[in-house]
């Protein structure tokens, strides 16, 4: 996909979408429940355009990330709609804007306010990713959730080549609102990059990242009081420290770099 700034659809698509540069990243200036009805918005079937809207998602690991992977950081530059889901980024905002970010938008929040809102309005999903246990629990505990939500498809995410053309078919001509892609940072924006042109009756591709784990139940979400103070990484290290403890400890430095050294007020 082209870079925002050079995509006209995606431009005019969210062109009042307030947003504030943060750790070198533009990141859209809107609380949760303004991006849920936003989201709820762009599949309306008199505001879709030719192709699914591509949100992301950013946390202090991706602006490191995005600093040092061209190809990372190309791929983000893409999206339609970057949201915040880091409290560290929200706070640097607030140090430094006139138009700081309102308030974090965790996926995970965000799934539950989209969710209640489809279920009013009619939209559907397709949740895409994890394995198959896994995604197979998170359908189930959202549809034991929300049952009036239209859940139209699920699938694991370890599809490959043939496999995984085949399932992206199945998705367009099943025409979800929504397309939950949770397959972690970058192989789901490789994912939004491949496959959007073969999905054209999607209204929204949602990256989810560890979505579907939280969902689930396999895995917790940091006390609140660890997330407002922006500690949720710390969480997710005691939890997973073989996974997560030389991640953080080389992507933390950067990132707090690039939130006090590449930040700007209000553009579009």
């Amino acid at each position: 996909m082209l870079e925002r700034r050079v995509n006209p659809e995606g431009r005019a698509a969210t062109a009042d979408v307030p947003r504030i540069t943060v750790g070198g990243l533009r990141m859209a200036a809107l609380d949760l429940e303004a991006t849920a009805d936003f989201m709820i918005e762009a599949t309306d079937r008199s505001h879709r355009i030719s192709r699914p809207l591509y949100l992301t998602s950013a946390n202090g690991e991706v602006l490191a990330r995005c600093s040092t992977e061209p190809q990372t950081d190309r791929l983000f530059r893409a999206a339609d709609l970057i949201n915040a889901d880091g409290q560290p980024l929200v706070t640097a905002s607030r140090l430094q804007s006139w138009f700081p970010l309102p308030e974090r938008v965790a996926t995970t929040d965000l799934f539950h306010v989209v969710a209640r809102k489809s279920q009013d309005t009619g939209r559907t999903f397709y949740m895409l990713g994890a394995s198959e246990e896994e995604n197979a629990a998170a359908v189930r505990r959202v549809q034991n959730l929300y049952p009036k939500l239209k859940i139209v498809g699920y699938s694991h995410g370890y599809l490959r080549g043939d496999a995984m053309r085949a399932k992206v078919e199945e998705i367009n001509a099943l025409s979800p609102d929504f397309l939950w892609v949770a397959l972690g940072v970058p192989n789901e924006q490789v994912f939004v990059e491949e496959y959007t042109p073969l999905l054209t009756n999607v209204g929204v591709i949602k990256t989810s990242g560890g979505l579907f784990n939280f969902l689930s139940g396999s895995r917790s979400r940091a006390p609140q009081w660890m997330q407002k103070v922006g500690l949720e990484w710390a969480w997710r290290t005691w939890l997973e420290p073989r996974r997560l403890l030389w991640r953080y400890l080389t992507t933390n430095p950067r990132a707090i770099y690039l939130l006090f050294s590449r930040n700007r007020p209000l553009n579009r």
